[in-house]
C-alpha cells in the first residue's frame, strides 16, 4: 500500500482544545532511527532514546544488548496534545519509522529488545493502539501480520547521554546512512504537512 493510502485510525484520542504535553513510549528496533523520525514531527516537544519493559538494574545499554533482559530499545516522545494525537503518533510509526510485522526483530538487529511494542500509559492508549492494529490487519495493509506488542508502561529509562540525538551527531556513520536516514527521508517525502518548519 503506498504511504500516502496509510490509514488514519478510527479511534483515536481527541485533540485537546488547549496546549497539553502528553507522553508515548513506542519501541521499533534501534531507538536511534526511531528517534530520527519522531524529532522531525510538528507537535513533538522532546524525544528521549532509552528503555521500556524492564528494571531499572538492567537499563544500560551493554546489559540490553545481551539479550537477557526484558527491555526493549524505546523512545519517549513527549507531544503537545493540541497540535498532534496519539493515534498519529502511532500512524508514523507504523507507515514510517519501523516494520511491525517482524517478531524479535528489525533487519539486521535481531533480539527481543529489538521488538515492536507499545508501552501504554493508561488504558486509552491501550483502546488506541489495539483497534488501530486490528484496523490495518483488517484492512490487510502489509503482507504479514503485525507483531506488536502491547506492554503497561511500568517505567522509563533513559539511555546514556551518546545516545541521544544519535544520527543528527553522526550523519556520516554507515549504519545511519544506511538504516536511519531512509527512514527520515521517507518521512519527509510522504508527510511534509506533519514535519516542524
Amino acid at each position: 500500500m503506498p504511504i500516502r493510502d496509510f490509514p488514519d485510525p478510527i479511534l483515536d484520542t481527541p485533540v485537546a482544545s488547549s496546549p497539553a504535553e502528553k507522553t508515548a513510549v513506542l519501541a521499533g528496533g534501534c531507538f536511534w532511527c526511531v528517534e530520527a523520525v519522531f524529532k522531525e514531527l510538528s507537535g513533538v516537544l522532546s524525544v528521549k532514546s532509552g528503555f521500556a519493559g524492564g528494571t531499572a538494574a538492567t537499563a544500560n545499554y551493554r546489559t540490553v544488548c545481551s539479550g537477557r533482559t526484558d527491555h526493549a530499545e524505546a523512545i519517549e516522545i513527549r507531544y503537545d496534545a493540541s497540535k498532534t494525537t496519539f493515534g498519529q503518533l502511532l500512524k508514523i510509526h507504523f507507515s514510517v519509522a519501523h516494520d511491525p510485522t517482524q517478531l524479535d526483530r528489525q533487519g539486521n538487529d535481531v533480539g527481543r529488545q529489538y521488538r515492536s511494542a507499545i508501552f501504554y500509559a493508561d488504558d486509552e492508549q491501550r483502546r488506541v493502539a489495539e483497534a488501530y492494529v486490528r484496523q490495518l490487519n483488517e484492512a490487510g495493509v502489509f503482507m504479514n501480520p503485525i507483531m506488536t506488542t502491547f506492554e503497561p508502561l511500568e517505567g522509563y529509562y533513559t539511555a546514556e547521554e551518546y545516545h541521544q540525538d544519535y544520527a543528527a551527531r553522526n550523519p556520516g556513520q554507515p549504519y545511519v546512512i544506511f538504516v536511519a536516514q531512509p527512514k527520515v527521508d521517507k518521512l519527509r517525502k510522504n508527510f511534509g504537512d506533519r514535519l516542524k518548519n
